[in-house]
């Protein structure tokens, strides 16, 4: 008997078509799920829930997402997929009803200095392709408003292979929009020579200042001293002119050292060379503080920062050029696009008015299309590539958001929610990992993971309705309705820090006092201007810890004890006990498998295949040479210690033969963020959002300082973990320190001693100061938006 007749199967008039309306997922075992099985349903918005590390993105991201995409990559030619990311197949039994998945995460937009808002989003090239039409003087082709397209001029002959070879003579030429200055970046770097060398001493006596550059066995520093262009005993001031520029910019040379051959170059372009053409985010610490004391970014004169050449600022629609446009806010360019009035250029104004009308409608009206795509934040950068799929005409897809609420004042989280409701009614699924209960309460559908995190976790505790979400008894369904209260009385500040005429940004001369000794919560609309206002005004010097929202990097083999400086006094300790090297104990030097390279598994590359991961049969995954694993500290092996959670190891390190100090001091700032239960040497590509925000915190508690900078620590954070943030927030403070936090959070804001609000609006519309207070004070004025919300919050 076919389907379509089988009894029960469908109703009567309906087509066996319509019976597919569920993502069928059995046996989920990626990370730490734990044979999950569930049936989703279509065409509905459903929503993801669960403590910080309770297996939501492993469900929502690593396996349905990523099925999907891999079935969708299958459908291409072997050639073609040759040139695509090999995906994995994740580990799950049965995935059934998948449709095509678009994934908008939080992930932040490339940092190259040469992407912009205007880029990212192909608005840029629409308006290229408007200037080269309608621009007066005519200077081009749309390349020639582009600034990441040089000019190009070549002529010579050329041999064509056809018939009767004959060389031809031949010239070409193409116009780009490209700042010869400053190559499109819209800024020039400027090396200051005070941080580099001492000019009062000679290199004998250690004029370098630069970090790891020693003058007794150093060979780069031997370089200079031996390379006969400068006298190594002479104090740097007393050099000749000739010999100044030999040491500052002489041309790479071959010179001898100590029997040696060697190359020699120009202290200047050797920095260039060994310190800026690295990743600033990848440097150790000490090194990246430097290059930031060194090295000055300022506005090229040239271009003055609009990173095009004089031919494409010269020509203009009526009296703007493509750079006035660029550094319009969108809202306001969005307005000057629709008074233009050219049928020949029609559709082409369309496009460009519909993309421009969705950041204002998606509530980034207030950024420019200037802007560097490396500083929008988190939440900006996921709204960002939202906008390509508003208009689209796509259904039947799957979209999957990750927090997209990451940002967004609670009254902008309305506006977002509308936007999610607008796809899902357009016949979507809607797959969002979010927090927030505002938007939690628009779910058709809610599956909360859980009961706790890591290996605690990976299991589904509900799924239902929000109503049956409130009546269950899961740790999501207690907190839902949770509101902290506004405290009974607050902290007085034991003095302020002063700032007067801000101007970073969309700032209009602020002048505010930040109380210190106290807890203040900065906040407002996205786009007033808070993090131009604490980022841009409280320098991160000395005294102060400042945690943004940039995530952190790490690969396979970075983990919580190598990122956090654990393993340092780990080494040392089981180095020390057993009368050996520390390097024996780190899986990435002297005491890796050599097998696996201290990798634990074995990678094999099967071309335009997913490459396949084994454990390493020698070291069983361990990473460490079997010698090694005999040393012991405490009664356990290296290999045992990093496969403990932090609680467990907290009580290790804390008494006993295996007391270490240094280590337990590490263990317990880990603990007070709520990261008891992640084990030592787990990968950090498997930490999620929230895990790796709270991991960064954890570290920069260690370092001393008075004033502790927050930019938005709840960022994927549950409601549950929000309470315990709060807690550790109190014990700052109530160690002395200055705590300042950007924040949007309600319950953040309620336990607040002090409240800055920025606004307005965002953009233009914001920069000032429209209240400062407690919050009992801001939720009794209720003159602002974030008054109006946290009363309607506190029930006041």
């Amino acid at each position: 008997m076919s389907s379509a007749k089988r009894p029960g199967t469908q109703h009567p008039g309906s087509h066996v078509a319509d019976s597919h309306d569920l993502i069928r997922v059995h046996g989920a075992r990626e990370n730490n799920l734990k044979d999950v099985s569930i049936d989703l349903p279509k065409r509905r918005l459903t929503v993801f829930t669960g403590v910080s590390g309770s297996g939501k993105s492993s469900l929502v991201f690593n396996t349905i997402a990523a099925e999907s995409q891999r079935l969708i990559n299958e459908t291409y030619s072997a050639f073609v997929q040759g040139f695509m990311p090999t995906l994995a197949r994740p580990e799950v039994d049965v995935l059934d009803g998948l449709t095509t998945a678009i994934i908008v995460d939080q992930q932040r937009m490339g940092a190259d200095p040469r992407s912009t808002v205007g880029t990212a989003t192909d608005v840029n090239a629409m308006l290229r392709i408007l200037f080269s039409r309608l621009g007066d003087p005519h200077i081009g082709p749309p390349s020639a408003y582009s600034f990441n397209t040089a000019s190009v001029r070549a002529s010579g002959a050329i041999t064509v292979e056809r018939g009767n070879k004959k060389a031809v003579k031949a010239t070409f030429q193409r116009t780009g929009g490209m700042c010869t200055n400053c190559e499109g970046r819209g800024t020039v770097s400027d090396i200051d020579l005070t941080q580099l060398y001492d000019d009062s001493k000679s290199l004998a006596e250690g004029a370098f200042t630069i970090p790891g550059w020693k003058s007794d066995s150093q060979w780069t520093v031997q370089v200079y001293a031996q390379s006969g262009f400068v006298d190594p005993d002479k104090p740097i001031r007393d050099y000749t002119d000739q010999e100044l520029r030999d040491f500052l910019y002489g041309e790479a040379v071959k010179v001898k050292v100590n029997g040696v051959n060697l190359t020699y170059e120009g202290l200047i372009p050797k920095i260039q060379k060994s310190f800026l053409a690295k990743d600033k985010e990848a440097m150790q610490p000490h090194i990246r503080a430097f290059v930031e004391r060194a090295v000055t970014f300022t506005t090229c004169p040239e271009c003055e920062g609009t990173r095009l050449s004089e031919g494409a600022r010269s020509s203009r629609i009526g009296k703007i050029s493509i750079a006035d446009a660029c550094a319009m806010e969108i809202r306001d360019l969005a307005d000057w696009v629709r008074e233009l009035a050219e049928p020949s250029v029609a559709p082409l104004l369309t496009a460009l008015r519909d993309t421009l009308d969705s950041f204002v409608e998606i509530g980034l009206g207030y950024l420019s299309l200037d802007r560097p795509a490396g500083t929008l934040s988190g939440g900006e950068a996921q709204r960002v590539k939202m906008i390509r799929h508003l208009g689209s005409s796509l259904t039947d897809t799957t979209y999957v958001f990750d927090e997209p609420t990451v940002g967004l004042h609670p009254h902008d989280i309305q506006r977002m929610n509308d936007l999610l409701l607008r796809l899902r009614d357009k016949g979507n699924t809607v797959l969002v990992v979010e927090h927030k209960p505002e938007a939690i309460a628009i779910a058709d559908h809610v599956v909360d993971l859980g009961p706790g995190a890591g290996t605690q976790g990976g299991t589904v505790c509900f799924q239902g309705t929000v109503a049956e979400l409130r009546g269950s008894d899961t740790v999501t369904g207690r907190h839902l309705d949770d509101r902290a209260a506004l405290k009974e009385s607050v902290r007085k500040p034991t003095g302020a820090l002063e700032i007067r005429d801000a101007r970073t940004h969309n700032l209009q001369g602020v002048d505010v006092d930040v109380p210190l000794g106290v807890l203040c919560v900065v906040t407002g609309v996205a786009g007033s201007g808070k993090s131009s206002l604490i980022h841009g005004s409280v320098p991160a010097g000395a005294d102060v810890v400042s945690v943004d929202q940039s995530p952190i990097k790490g690969s396979r083999r970075s983990n919580p004890a190598t990122y956090t400086g654990l393993l340092d006094p780990i080494r040392k300790a089981f180095a020390k006990a057993n009368g050996v090297k520390p390097a024996l104990f780190s899986a990435n030097s002297e005491g890796a498998c050599p097998t696996c390279n201290g990798a634990g598994v074995i990678y094999t590359d099967l071309a335009m295949m997913a490459g396949v991961a084994t454990p390493c049969e020698d070291c069983e995954g361990k990473r460490f040479q079997p010698a090694v694993l005999e040393y012991r500290f405490g009664g356990r092996d290296i290999s045992e210690v990093l496969a403990m959670s932090v609680d467990r190891a907290e009580e290790f390190f804390g008494a006993g033969e295996a007391r270490t100090p240094a280590a337990h001091k590490i263990l317990q700032r880990l603990s007070d963020v709520g990261l008891g239960y992640l084990t030592l040497g787990q990968p950090l590509t498997t930490l999620s959002g929230g895990e790796r925000q709270r991991l960064k915190l954890a570290t920069h508690m260690g370092e001393k300082g008075g004033v502790y900078v927050l930019d938005e620590p709840t960022t994927g954070l549950h409601l549950a973990d929000v309470q315990q943030l709060l807690g550790l927030l109190d014990r700052l403070v109530d160690a002395g320190k200055s705590v300042i936090v950007i924040e949007h959070h309600q319950a953040v804001m309620a336990h607040a001693d002090w409240i800055i609000d920025l606004g307005p609006g965002a953009g233009h519309d914001g920069g000032r100061i429209v209240f400062e207070g407690t919050p009992a004070e801001l939720v009794a004025d209720r003159s602002t938006l974030t008054g109006e919300h946290l009363a309607a919050y506190v029930g006041a």
